[in-house]
Formats: structure tokens, sequence, C-alpha cells
């Protein structure tokens, strides 16, 4: 199983998917509990919601699970959230704070999984940034996410159904955040700005105003596309249908924007 699957495209626009990979080694697996293996901390079906809504965009999506090792926090399992409950590099609990092992992954097993899984994806997504910002002057680099809306060990009540992360508008130009933000409150849905959700590794890692590159996170609440937030986290077609609409004029729009982003 390759590790990244890269889909290259030729709008300054690009897909990152680091989360709906539910591949898992032999080995891996089989140190999974019970509720390790059920997965449930997947982005689930976010690759097909995102599916064709901007010919053009290059997509960069991991195919293992993020039990493997997780491809949005930084290799030196840096807190992305420091004082609040999270989960790491190679996660220890899922998002409810319950144990997945049932036996805890040793610092050498982490850094085999770390050279076998999480430096390809990233060697993967750096490349084709860099291939994008090379044709067009600019790359926007778009990361794909989503999450139940009720995790009380994550968050209290109710996440809003759609959460923009720009660490506080330092990834990308105001310009990007601003036409988001604009087209998901057209919605009347709930939405979210650098609240719970201010961006991964990959959004603070990579976006770089000044070198032309700007990344922006989109969290979306499952409960905008999936029929339950629970096994077997079945995807809705009908429930996505004005979801997809909304997200590809947010694409659209942000690959319209690019040409203006430049020096």
């Amino acid at each position: 199983m390759t590790p990244v699957e890269v889909r290259e495209g030729d709008s300054p626009v690009i897909l990152g998917l680091p989360h709906t990979g539910t591949y898992l080694p032999d080995d891996i697996r089989a140190a999974l509990n019970a509720r390790g293996q059920e997965l449930a901390d997947t982005d689930w079906h976010i690759h097909r919601l995102y599916d064709g809504l901007l010919p053009g965009a290059t997509t960069v999506r991991a195919t293992f699970h993020r039990y493997v090792v997780d491809a949005n926090r930084g290799p030196d399992n840096a807190s992305l959230y420091p004082g609040q409950n999270t989960t790491g590099l190679v996660p220890l609990t899922d998002f409810d704070g319950q144990p997945i092992w049932t036996e805890e992954p040793a610092a050498d097993d982490i850094a085999d999984r770390i050279r076998r899984f999480h430096a390809p994806y990233h060697a993967a997504l750096s490349a084709q940034i860099e291939q994008v910002r090379a044709r067009h002057g600019v790359a926007i680099l778009y990361d794909c996410h989503s999450i139940r809306s009720h995790i009380p060990f994550l968050f209290d009540g109710t996440l809003p159904d759609f959460n923009i992360g720009t660490a506080g508008g330092t990834t990308c130009d105001p310009r990007i955040q601003s036409a988001a933000e604009a087209i998901c409150r057209a919605t009347g849905r709930t939405m979210a700005v650098n609240g719970r959700f201010k961006g991964g590794w990959t959004t603070r890692h990579y976006g770089r105003q000044q070198d032309g590159i700007h990344a922006i996170q989109m969290e979306l609440a499952q409960s905008t596309h999936l029929a339950t937030e629970a096994p077997p986290f079945a995807y809705d077609p009908d429930m996505a249908a004005p979801l997809r609409h909304t997200l590809k004029h947010i694409l659209a729009t942000l690959a319209d924007l690019a040409p203006d982003l430049k020096g």
C-alpha cells in the first residue's frame, strides 16, 4: 500500500487530505484494542465529499489511518493546542480520551512510522506545492478535515458546521479567509473562524504568505454530510449535496483569487 495518493492538476489550489485513509499495517492493527480498531476518528468520506468540486485541483491524500501516525501533526509531536485536550503524532487515545492500544507504541516504532508514512506524505505535499507555485507564482493549500459535532473531551457543546482555521490569520492572505468566511456565512449555517480548530500542523507549517504559499484549513462537522456520526458512518448524498455546492463555491473563489495574490 502506497502511503500517499497524488492527483496532479493545473489549478493554483491544492487539496490536502491527511485523515481520510483507513489503511493499517497488520502489526499495527493487531496492537489496537477493540475500540481503536473501530477507527472512529477518521475524516469519513471527505475525499468523496470534495471529489470533482474543482476541476484541475491537485489532491494529496494519505492512505494510512491517523492511528498509524497523524499526518497533521509535526514530527516533533509538539502540541497544537497547549493546555487543551488533543491527540498527538501517534495518538494514545481516541477523541473521547479513551485508550486505543493494547500496548502503546515504543519510540523506535514511532520513528519507523514517521519514516514510512509521515515523511512520504509531506514529501509529496511539498513537491506539489512547489510545482504549483512554479506554474502559477502562488499556491493555495486547502486542508480538508471533518470531525464529529459532539466530543466533550475536545470541546463544549456542538461544533459549528464550518470551522475555518488560519492560525489567527497568519497562514494566508486576508482575502482568502474573508472569501471563505463570507461564503460560509451566506449559507445561514453555523460557523467559526479560528475557534476551537485554528489550523493544524499542515496549515501552520506550509502557510508562508511572504513566499507565495497560502494555507487554510476547513474543519466540517460530520453532521453536515453523514447519516449518523457513529458506525457505520454512512455518507448521505442528499445531506451532502448543498454542502458540496458551498464547498465548490469556496474552491472556485480561491482559485479565482490566485492571480491577485502574486507578488
